[in-house]
C-alpha cells in the first residue's frame, strides 16, 4: 500500500522513513539554467542526476521534454493529457501511487511538477521539503549512475490514466483582465530579481513581487511554515483570486504552492509567465 499524505510537503525524514515503500516514487525534476533574463536556457539536469547522485531509488524527471508539450513556441510549457499521461507511466507512475518530487535548487522545479500533477487531479504527490539540497547537507544516502524504469513495469499495475484538468492555469487573456480590472486577481512576480537581469522589458503591472527565495530558509532550504510564511504573504493573502508568475511559470509555483500551504483555495499559474507576456505586449516591450 502506498503512503499516505497529509501535506503537500513531506519533510526528509518522512521520507528517509518511507524510501522503499510500496507505490512510492521518487522523482528528481532538476533543470538548471546558465544566463539571465532573456537570455536564460535551460537544461536537462540528467547528467548531474547521474554523476553527482540522487536520493537512493529517485527516477529522473525531465521538465525540459518529457513533462512539457513538445512543439510550443515557449520553454516549459504544460503538457496536454496525451504528453503527461505517456510522461507519467514511462517513470512508472500509477494512479495508486505516492509521488514525492524534489529537485536540487529552491525547489522551483519540483513545484512546477507537483503542480502539474495537481492541475490534472492527481492529489498523491508532494514536494521534498528542502529538496536534495537538505537531504545530502543532512548526511542522508545518495546514490550514483542511472536509474532505469522497466518498460513493463505499468503492464500489471493498469498504467496511469489523467484526471479532468483543474482550472489551476491563468493565461495570458486572463492576466490582461487582471491588469485591466475587468476581473480582479492580485497578481505575485516570484522571479527574484536577480533572475530577471539589470535589462528587460517591465514585469506585468500592479504585480506584487514575493520572491520564491524570501520563502525559504536560507539555512535549511525549507519552506517557511506558520506566521513566518504567513507575513511573506500578507499583502495578497486575503484577495479572493491569486495569479503567480516568473520567468517561464517554475518558480511561481513554488508561491503557488506555498499559498496552497497557507489554505488559499483560488490559486492559479500563469503559464508562459514573462517570456509569454513580453513577447505579446507591445506596451511591456515599449517600457
Amino acid at each position: 500500500m502506498a503512503p499516505v499524505l497529509t501535506s503537500p510537503l513531506v519533510s526528509t525524514q518522512w521520507l528517509a522513513d518511507h524510501l522503499g515503500a510500496d507505490e512510492l516514487i521518487v522523482l528528481d525534476a532538476s533543470v538548471h539554467t546558465v544566463g539571465t533574463g532573456l537570455d536564460t536556457m535551460w537544461h536537462t539536469a540528467q547528467d548531474s542526476y547521474e554523476q553527482h547522485g540522487h536520493v537512493p531509488g529517485a527516477r529522473y524527471a525531465d521538465l525540459v521534454e518529457s513533462f512539457s508539450e513538445p512543439g510550443s513556441d515557449l520553454p516549459f510549457t504544460r503538457p496536454g493529457t496525451e504528453q503527461f499521461e505517456a510522461a507519467a507511466q514511462a517513470l512508472g507512475v500509477t494512479n495508486t501511487a505516492t509521488v514525492v518530487v524534489y529537485d536540487d535548487s529552491v525547489g522551483e522545479w519540483a513545484a512546477r511538477l507537483w503542480w502539474i500533477f495537481r492541475s490534472f487531479g492527481f492529489d498523491s504527490a508532494a514536494v521534498l521539503d528542502g529538496g536534495f539540497t537538505k537531504w545530502r547537507d543532512e548526511g542522508r544516502p545518495v546514490r550514483v549512475g542511472a536509474l532505469r524504469t522497466p518498460a513493463n513495469e505499468n503492464a500489471h499495475t493498469g498504467g496511469f490514466l489523467a484526471g479532468e484538468e483543474r482550472p489551476l492555469w491563468a493565461d495570458r487573456d486572463r492576466v490582461r483582465r487582471a491588469v485591466s480590472g475587468e476581473q480582479p486577481a492580485s497578481l505575485v512576480l516570484a522571479a527574484p530579481e536577480s533572475a530577471l537581469g539589470t535589462e528587460h522589458p517591465a514585469v506585468v503591472p500592479g504585480s506584487t513581487p514575493i520572491a520564491v527565495d524570501t520563502l525559504v530558509d536560507p539555512e535549511t532550504n525549507a519552506y517557511l511554515r506558520g506566521p513566518a510564511l504567513q507575513r511573506a504573504f500578507a499583502s495578497v493573502i486575503d484577495a479572493e483570486e491569486i495569479v503567480t508568475y516568473c520567468g517561464v511559470g517554475s518558480a511561481a509555483c513554488v508561491d503557488a504552492l506555498a499559498l496552497t500551504v497557507l489554505g488559499h483555495e483560488k490559486v492559479r499559474v500563469y503559464d508562459g509567465s514573462l517570456l509569454d507576456w513580453w513577447r505579446n505586449e507591445p506596451q511591456a516591450l515599449a517600457s
